[in-house]
């Protein structure tokens, strides 16, 4: 991205071409007013002239404030063939000072992406810059001391990086699996979402701790490794949310189900991350999936199967990172007693039909383990069993993906990834085995995704319990995850 600036005389004028957004066009009164109170002279009696290059390319944001600040203060200096060589971005406050600004971290990587060396932007935004490697990173606090960096005799001391954070430190845990009381078939397939990245759907009456067991998930994924949380990190700092310099922990997102299918998915009039890209690397947890609208289910359909969402607008076209974990719960029907074997159900059969068939066959079929949570019994609550805690689970569901790291040669790909010539390579079924999945198919009605989705969770089931071979045990186990009885 270039910067280009003409000052001729004429009436007093400041136009900022290049497709510039509203946010963009604003800034020309920042601009005057740092300006005037950092000790510069503003142009009068001339007509400025900023166009931002490529011209055809739609811009928004705060962080042109800066450079277009800066261009118009050292309009009359001497050429400096450092700015040439150097990237500059940041928002300016009307002193002068220079303000956080969203999405440095992805700009900051795109300009190391093209040769830049020295990257100039604001002192807030230092320890989130100093994560892309390879590139000299100087804090600014305000438009004089840049101004001085570049023609003066102060120069900006580069950032030091000084993180204390590293990839592979124990995972703050809220949610131990150990408060869990009972459902251990739960607790089994969530190991094997865990180990495997799959989806679950978990049907049960309310309060048989469908909330809580989504909530233990994040406690028994591995940690985040340097490029994951780069990824994740990335993502909120375009969308404004990153709270620190580095997201060294698994996203858990929760929208309620009034949620809109662009907020969802992302989107907007300039595209922005939906919560199906903040859940990237970690969890996207549904509670009473069919109350969640038609469009905003079925735009699911892509991220499920791909592990990324396209979203075209106006402005333009993104694709945006979207792998993720879903968890989807409910109640078996409007009431949430059906087939409760302690209380009655109110619903007639219409209404629960009706209530079923808000989530359509596709959806369903992306899901790979689909369970249910039954009422759990005052005695099991009660009881003072030993439950296994979050941090034995994960070495299990650690040592699994160590297993799937090597085979697929990348620690970022699970089995659910696996595409046909992986299944081929890595998935070889025996006749025996074909043949359960062939009576599986026809007795479960079941497509041909959902049989290659049973083998992938058979493949994770035997790489938890440490078997270079999918056996049958380890394909009935996952059969019965796709059975539905409702």
């Amino acid at each position: 991205m270039d910067i280009e600036i003409d000052i001729t005389r004429g009436q007093t004028n400041f136009n900022i071409v290049g497709l510039a957004n509203t946010s963009i066009q604003e800034s020309r009164d920042r601009i005057h007013s740092a300006l005037k109170n950092s000790g510069f002279n503003y142009p009068i009696n001339f007509r400025t002239l900023i166009n931002l290059a490529p011209a055809d390319i739609p811009k928004e944001g705060t962080a042109y404030d800066l450079p277009m600040a800066l261009g118009i203060a050292a309009i009359n200096q001497p050429p400096n063939s450092l700015l040439q060589e150097s990237f500059i971005l940041g928002q300016l406050g009307l002193d002068g000072s220079t303000r956080h600004t969203n999405g440095i971290l992805p700009l900051v990587l795109f300009a190391r992406k093209h040769g830049v060396k020295s990257v100039f932007i604001p002192e807030e935004n230092a320890a989130e810059a100093s994560l892309a490697e390879g590139v000299e990173i100087y804090p600014t606090k305000n438009l004089k001391q840049l101004f001085e960096h570049f023609f003066g005799q102060e120069k900006i001391t580069p950032y030091k990086n000084i993180h204390t954070k590293t990839f592979s430190e124990p995972i703050a845990i809220e949610t131990d699996f150990s408060f869990v009381r009972g459902q251990q078939l739960a607790k089994r397939a969530l190991e094997i979402a865990a180990a495997g990245g799959h989806n679950v759907s978990m049907i049960g009456p309310p309060g048989s701790g469908k909330t809580l067991l989504a909530k233990t998930l994040p406690s028994i994924l591995p940690p985040l490794n340097k490029e994951e949380a780069l990824e994740v990190t990335q993502i909120y700092s375009i969308a404004g949310l990153l709270k620190n310099s580095l997201n060294n922990s698994r996203p858990f997102r929760s929208p309620h189900s009034t949620v809109s299918n662009i907020a969802l998915v992302g989107g907007g009039r300039v595209p922005r991350p939906g919560e199906i890209s903040l859940a990237h690397r970690g969890v996207l947890f549904l509670d009473e999936f069919p109350e969640y609208s038609h469009a905003a289910l079925e735009a699911l359909r892509q991220p499920l199967e791909d592990g990324v969402i396209t979203v075209s607008r106006a402005q333009g076209t993104i694709t945006l990172p979207a792998q993720f974990i879903l968890i989807a719960s409910q109640n078996p029907c409007p009431c949430g007693f059906y087939l409760d074997p302690e209380k009655p159900c109110t619903c007639t059969a219409h209404e629960v039909s009706q209530y079923q068939r808000k989530i359509s066959g596709p959806i369903l079929d992306r899901i790979d383990l689909q369970i249910q949570v039954p009422r759990i019994k005052i005695t099991e609550l009660a009881g003072n069993n030993n439950c296994e805690n979050s941090a034995t689970v994960r070495e299990r569901v650690v040592a699994a993906r160590e297993k799937q790291a090597r085979r697929f040669k990348r620690a970022d790909k699970t089995n659910r990834e696996m595409n046909n010539y992986d299944l081929k390579n890595f998935c070889p079924l025996d006749s025996t085995g074909w043949d359960i999945i062939h009576a599986a198919s026809e007795r479960l009605q079941l497509s041909a995704r959902a049989c290659h989705r049973i083998i992938k969770v058979a493949r994770t089931i035997a790489d938890l319990a440490n078997s270079e071979k999918i056996k049958i045990e380890h394909l009935a186990e996952a059969i019965q995850y796709r059975f539905n009885d409702n």
